[in-house]
């Protein structure tokens, strides 16, 4: 091609995989977050030496102070990781020269029009690839819609004159992390992996299978990459089935959570799903949305992705609807001028995540509605700025005391913490609105006078 940058040699296939079977290779990961942290510390735990590259210098400092940004990681893991002398942080992009191999991690959101936002996937090329070299592993792990790697990616890395499959080798592997899931952490996901060729496929499944249970190769990087849409859609679509027959059994005088637990004792034909107040985190509120974009590219309707994103999306103000209710039956009294305690604030039990928490849209809606809203989040002593909900930056938890609880006409609970003393809770709540079954799911049932599940 039309200035290339001369590979020295071809790159030593065989060598490269005894680096990685032998662990003695360098890693690099871009972007230190709920993905790429725990890949790291896996990895090192397995022997590799990790480059951990962030644009955050306030991350990078904590890291290297053996300092913990995500709950679910201890300190104590990172300080033995750095110890071993296997793990170092930087924001220094020149350190890609010396790994072996990169992977990025780094977000991929949407935009103001539900259309993929790669700011990040392009940003992270652009800064491999002045440091490039005859032989780097470049594996994309972001979420992201079929194309993503061949059609964006690797043009950015094959302009300073190196070539895909020849002198650099380029794969994706999409990422699985569940953060806060003890069950299934890092290195018990089996990790789906896809090659630009068959090379890079040989290399990335040797990297991946020193630290995880095992790969599952497949035949095309758009494969790969439409692997992690159909997971994520699937659960958007399933939890959108359960939050519309919420509604419809509510009305019926039906508990949902029962009829889920009873179906999943079937042991075939049923998987369970579970209804909540709006769905949240990186992967299931946002990734369904990059596969109806590149749809619509190809002329294509996507409706039923579509319905579930509208069903899913409706669930904050369903729940904001059914307080109102509750309050109007039970009190005489509308949402304006009441003062609602909204109980936990993630997007998910006993993380510290908001990203794209449901918790923030019915806290706004709340406060539409005319209503005194605070929260209580042992996560969030005071909410951080956000893209979508910058007014409610600042803003801190109450204390979770006698005096306080006492002071609310009705309590939401949005996100069922474990650490969180439920029975507390409705000893001293007027009304408490359930919208994740924490206080059924505890067998609370003294407390049916002051609990309804939404």
């Amino acid at each position: 091609m039309s200035g290339r940058r001369e590979a020295t040699q071809s790159p030593d296939i065989d060598g490269l995989l005894q680096k990685y079977l032998n662990r003695t290779a360098t890693v690099a990961v871009v972007g230190l977050g709920y993905v790429g942290l725990p890949l790291s510390l896996t990895a090192c735990e397995a022997g590799y030496r990790i480059l951990g590259y962030d644009i955050d210098a306030a991350t990078v400092d904590r890291l290297n102070g053996g300092h913990s940004p995500l709950n679910h990681i201890t300190d104590a893991r990172i300080g033995q990781a750095i110890a071993d002398g296997r793990f170092l942080a930087t924001v220094d992009d020149a350190s890609f020269a010396e790994a072996d191999a990169i992977l990025i991690c780094v977000p991929t959101p949407l935009g103001p029009h539900h259309e993929p936002d790669l700011t990040f996937v392009e940003a992270s090329a652009r800064s491999i690839a002045p440091h490039l070299r005859p032989g780097h592993l470049v594996v994309l792990e972001s979420t992201t819609y079929p194309g993503t790697t061949r059609d964006v990616v690797k043009p950015i890395l094959e302009a300073g004159g190196l070539v895909a499959d020849v002198d650099f080798f380029l794969a994706y592997s999409p990422e699985r992390e569940d953060p806060g899931n003890t069950d299934f952490a890092t290195a018990r996901i089996p990790k789906v992996v896809a090659g630009d060729g068959d090379a890079a496929l040989r290399l990335a499944v040797a990297l991946y299978d020193q630290f995880v249970v095992g790969t599952v190769p497949v035949s095309s990087l758009e494969t790969a990459e439409a692997v992690k849409l159909t997971e994520n859609i699937f659960r958007a679509v399933n939890i959108a089935l359960v939050n519309e027959l919420k509604i419809v059994y509510d009305r019926l005088g039906i508990d949902i959570w029962e009829v889920i637990e009873a179906a999943k004792t079937k042991p075939f034909g049923f998987m369970p799903f579970y209804p909540g107040p709006g769905l949240g985190g990186h992967c299931i509120p946002i990734d369904p949305f990059y596969l109806t974009w590149k749809a619509r590219e190809l002329g294509i309707s996507t409706r039923f992705i579509e319905l579930a994103g509208e069903v899913n999306a409706n669930m904050p103000a369903y729940v904001v609807h059914r307080l109102r209710e509750e309050l109007d039956r039970r009190f005489r009294k509308g949402l304006s001028g009441a003062r609602i305690l909204v109980v936990g604030l993630a997007y998910k039990k006993n993380v510290s995540d908001l990203r794209e928490s449901p918790a923030l849209t019915v806290m706004e809606l709340l406060d539409a509605a005319g209503a005194k809203v605070d929260y209580y989040d042992p996560f969030f002593p005071v909410i951080p700025p956000t893209r979508q909900h910058a007014n409610l930056a600042g803003k801190a938890s109450v204390p979770f005391e006698d005096y306080t609880l006492t002071r609310y006409d009705a309590a939401m609970i949005v996100t069922d913490h474990s650490g969180i003393d439920y029975s507390k809770l409705l000893r001293l709540s007027k009304l408490v609105l359930d919208t994740r079954n924490a206080v059924g799911a505890l067998g609370l049932v003294d407390f049916r006078d002051v609990m309804v599940k939404a």
